[in-house]
């Protein structure tokens, strides 16, 4: 299966989580390293999750001119930042200290109630970051949604729509997956574009079959993964690695 994998993506696999953690923290640092030096300024999208905290975690401790670094968040839940489900608490925790503690970071919740009173007020805070991203990370859930790209999601349509702006509100439909926390705000398709560097963290085998799966031909709405590999302008590099306890494929 590997290499009807590779044939279809750049997919990377890894014997073991921590050496995938470790070259992606490389990778990733080379990439904003040479974002400062070419242009003076890198640009860093974020993703929430379990997954791609201990990268975060290492990073943190790299010695790069995090001060011209900006960090925004792909997406997050209408949650406030200090409560449970909040992926800007998770990266001011994880990622915002050490050395990277001097990193402009720009979230994506508001004190508006609900998500989509937010858009205007969230694009005009998106509207300073230059594009296209210098490196962008992303997840996947076990339902094939990426981002807050959800199957069948209020929004959906909007967030993946060819002339969407960077931010839209969506809210998905209750699952395992999304819990009570179904409002978010969300990166477009459009705000991905051309990225120079776009990571898509995979961890288990679980998600090695939800890939497969999504590799294959069906509606982008049932999988939304399939948005960033039907997508020219987008090119994720996947990297994969088995959980602890499984082995490697």
């Amino acid at each position: 299966m590997k290499a009807v994998l590779e044939l279809m993506t750049d997919f990377r696999e890894y014997d073991e989580f921590d050496g995938l953690v470790a070259d992606v923290s490389d990778q990733i640092a080379e990439a904003l390293d040479a974002a400062i030096k070419s242009r003076g300024h890198a640009v860093f999208a974020v993703s929430g999750g379990s997954t791609p905290l201990p990268v975060y975690e290492r990073l943190s401790h790299y010695p790069l001119d995090w001060s011209k670094v900006t960090i925004v968040l792909v997406d997050d839940r209408w949650v406030e930042p200090g409560l449970k489900g909040s992926n800007e608490g998770a990266i001011r925790s994880d990622l915002l200290k050490g050395s990277a503690a001097s990193a402009r970071f720009i979230g994506l919740k508001t004190p508006h109630g609900r998500p989509d009173e937010a858009e205007e007020a969230v694009n005009e805070r998106l509207a300073i970051l230059e594009r296209p991203f210098d490196v962008v990370v992303l997840g996947m859930g076990g339902d094939g949604h990426t981002a807050s790209w959800f199957p069948h999601a209020e929004g959906l349509a909007a967030a993946l729509a060819e002339d969407a702006p960077m931010a839209v509100a969506l809210t998905a439909e209750r699952s395992e997956i999304t819990g009570p926390f179904t409002e978010r705000m969300t990166l477009s398709r459009a705000a991905l574009r051309g990225a120079r560097f776009t990571i898509l963290l995979l961890k288990g085998q679980d998600k090695r079959e939800t890939w497969i799966r999504a590799v294959n031909p069906g509606p982008v709405e049932d999988m939304p993964v399939r948005a960033l590999i039907n997508d020219p302008s987008i090119e994720p590099i996947v990297f994969w690695a088995p959980a602890d306890g499984e082995a490697a494929s």
